[in-house]
């Protein structure tokens, strides 16, 4: 064997070559099982979330049977001259309804403002509202306490998806259980303003819905109550108020 310097010179290259080829391969490898761990961890995400998404639409309620009108309202008690009495009010009872055009505009504008900006814009879910909350929620440690749920959502969620949609909030443990309920509500929200393709009577209904203080419901008791007067009195400044609760 030969042990001139040369020699070795050229037997050190074939090693250090043999070396960086073995690396070169092995990094080779590392990147393409890196690849279809990616790819397959992304096929199963997406599998996953077309069946949260099938699974929520196939057990959401029908549409054709929904009812979002707000249900239980207050009773009037009247003497024999038409002079009233009394007004009794009980638990989830105490609303009187308006419509839409007894309601200044300027308070339908200040809920528009404050709980779904584009309420006029979207087909009933805000999509930049959701990806603002979900990567909030990400941010936060995967805790979604920030809300993406517009108008319509919040009428159905009133309305019918009260008493069982509680329930079953209760009852989920797990992040995917709250994603599918959340995708169910999206849904409902979407087919119903196909059906209603009317954006005044919904945030007419959503009005005369909402819980504005014990026990108050609708913007035409909260402004009985809070200011003495008819909901078409209010002014600008007392909209804001009913608004800000």
């Amino acid at each position: 064997m030969n042990y001139g310097k040369n020699a070795m010179q050229r037997r050190q290259q074939q090693l250090d070559a043999k070396s960086t080829k073995i690396r070169k391969k092995f990094v080779v490898a590392f990147w393409k099982v890196l690849l279809v761990c990616i790819l397959v961890l992304g096929v199963t995400g997406i599998s996953a979330g077309f069946g949260i998404i099938k699974g929520a639409i196939e057990s959401a309620p029908d549409i054709s049977e929904m009812d979002v009108i707000p249900t239980g309202y207050s009773t009037t008690v009247l003497a024999s001259d038409g002079s009233e009495i009394a007004t009794l009010v009980a638990e989830g009872s105490n609303r009187q309804y308006v419509t839409i055009d007894e309601i200044p505009k300027e308070l339908q504008e200040a809920f528009v403002a404050i709980e779904d900006e584009r309420f006029y814009e979207h087909n009933g879910i805000d999509l930049k509202s959701i990806a603002r909350a979900f990567v909030a929620g990400v941010k936060n440690g995967f805790h979604f306490d920030q809300g993406g749920s517009t108008i319509t959502q919040q009428l159905i969620k009133n309305n019918v998806l009260t008493e069982q949609w509680a329930k079953e909030i209760s009852e989920e443990n797990g992040f995917l259980e709250k994603l599918q309920r959340k995708f169910q509500e999206q849904y409902i929200a979407i087919e119903l303003e196909k059906k209603v393709n009317d954006k005044d009577w919904i945030l007419e209904n959503y009005l005369n819905s909402i819980n504005l203080g014990s026990n108050t419901l609708g913007v035409q008791s909260a402004a009985q109550r809070y200011f003495g007067k008819d909901v078409s009195e209010l002014t600008l400044s007392e909209c804001a108020v009913i608004a800000g609760i």
